[in-house]
């Protein structure tokens, strides 16, 4: 990252003592205690997910990144559901996201905040920046809008609708707001620049209408705030200080910025939050997007959001993925700027490490095959009691009681009725001893 980027991103430049090891993250938040702009009790972060699938393996690294944060400060951490589209939510979803961020760890105590529960201020506060001629409504559908919106190398054109008043916006807003139209018959827009270099800020739309059931606020609402209107005023609203996305939104700060602004000229925003964005987590082989997981479940291809085969946290739990390795695994793949792929095999460590250190140890016979030792146990038909560790290096795991009789149980594989002469197989007639190079080395003579 260049200085000046780092710089406006309000990252120390590399005059700083601060150790490599830290992330930029962490350098802006030192920066922030450094300077005063806050204590180490205000940083305050947050997880938002959209409530329309099941948390995956990249969201792991979102919420031990925010979690951890504000951990390490003291701070606060904040789980948000970003409930803004009732047509793709549902209350499983809701229910599946906070158990697994529990799972994971993540503590945000009472802290379990939604969308939904802003709408009318998110409502009040679009009606403010109509009667300050910072938004109107638009009869365009959403073919005509992308028409209009240009492309990366050409201007955008302005909406016949634009010059609307602000008495008549203020009204279609109501009439919208009342259910007078039918879906995308309207929206209400932010009037910024349609000749702007980035597309986000070319009249972006605040309100769509949708008569659709919300799952938590019923039949109140037939217009819904996008997720660029609502995102960073949930920031403002709650008190976040730190607002962490992935890089796709990199483009979508200065609409973040725009709308703070707008709304703090108004003396209408309650805390001036600020967006910074990170590497989201790609990994080999591994399909990481919600819409094509969903594919997969309801095309009937796995045989659900947990089956072991899939990358969610329920279907990595299923298949004995720990929380601690997957914290361990984001703490090690570390937080950068930079668009990677991280492969597979980390995870797999992380998962092998922290198993290897924890799981108690037990020996399986997967085809058995029974064996009578000849001559056997005969201790009256009493077997043998034999202690084992259940872990060897692992002291606190305990033991555990092993009966040892006449009768045991080999792997089929280890018996083979022509073994090669120095094949170690059990065969007919014959007898298996301890391999040459496992035995105790004789000391050698001088």
């Amino acid at each position: 990252m260049a200085k000046e980027d780092a710089a406006a991103d309000g990252a120390p430049d590399e005059s700083t003592d601060k150790p490599a090891s830290r992330n930029f993250l962490q350098q802006v938040i030192d920066a922030d205690l450094a300077s005063g702009k806050y204590a180490a009790a205000d940083i305050h972060t947050r997880f938002p997910p959209e409530p329309n699938g099941y948390l995956h393996i990249g969201h792991a690294k979102s919420i031990c990144l925010n979690a951890g944060l504000a951990s390490e400060f003291g701070g606060r951490f904040n789980l948000r559901f970003d409930d803004t589209n009732p047509t793709r939510e549902e209350q499983e979803y809701v229910d599946a996201i906070i158990d697994d961020v529990r799972w994971l760890g993540a503590e945000f105590d009472d802290r379990l905040f939604y969308a939904s529960d802003y709408f009318e201020r998110l409502h009040r506060w679009a009606v403010e920046l109509i009667k300050a001629g910072h938004a109107f409504v638009c009869d365009l559908d959403g073919e005509q809008m992308r028409h209009h919106r240009g492309t990366l190398t050409e201007p955008g054109t302005e909406s016949p609708f634009r010059g609307r008043g602000v008495g008549e916006n203020l009204d279609l807003f109501k009439q919208m707001t009342a259910g007078a139209f039918g879906d995308g018959e309207k929206t209400l827009r932010a009037k910024i620049d349609m000749s702007s270099p980035n597309i986000n800020l070319r009249d972006p739309v605040m309100y769509r209408i949708k008569h659709a059931h919300h799952q938590r606020a019923g039949d109140r609402w037939c217009v819904y705030p996008s997720y660029d209107w609502a995102h960073g005023q949930e920031d403002a609203i709650e008190g976040i200080t730190h607002s962490i996305c992935t890089l796709e939104f990199e483009n979508h700060r200065p609409l973040y910025d725009w709308f703070c602004d707008r709304l703090a000229d108004l003396d209408l925003l309650p805390s001036r939050p600020r967006q910074y964005e990170f590497a989201r987590l790609n990994l080999t082989y591994t399909v990481m997007s919600k819409r094509k997981l969903l594919r997969l479940v309801t095309e009937g291809h796995v045989a659900g959001w947990d089956d072991p085969r899939m990358p969610t946290l329920r279907g990595l739990r299923r298949r004995g993925y720990t929380a601690e390795a997957l914290r361990a695994f984001c703490e090690r793949i570390g937080v950068t700027k930079v668009d990677s792929t991280i492969d597979m095999l980390w995870l797999e460590d992380a998962v092998r490490e922290h198993l290897n250190e924890t799981a108690p140890r037990r020996m399986a016979v997967l085809r058995p095959l029974k064996v009578v030792l000849s001559p056997g146990a005969d201790n009256g038909g009493v077997a043998k009691t034999c202690q084992l560790d259940n872990h060897p290096q692992n002291p606190g795991l305990g033991q555990r009681s092993v009966a040892l009789g006449a009768e045991v149980y080999i792997e089929r594989d280890d018996v083979m009725e022509d073994a090669p002469h120095k094949l170690l197989r059990q065969k007919p007639g014959g007898s298996v001893q301890q391999p040459r190079w496992t035995r105790p080395c004789r000391r050698q003579r001088r």
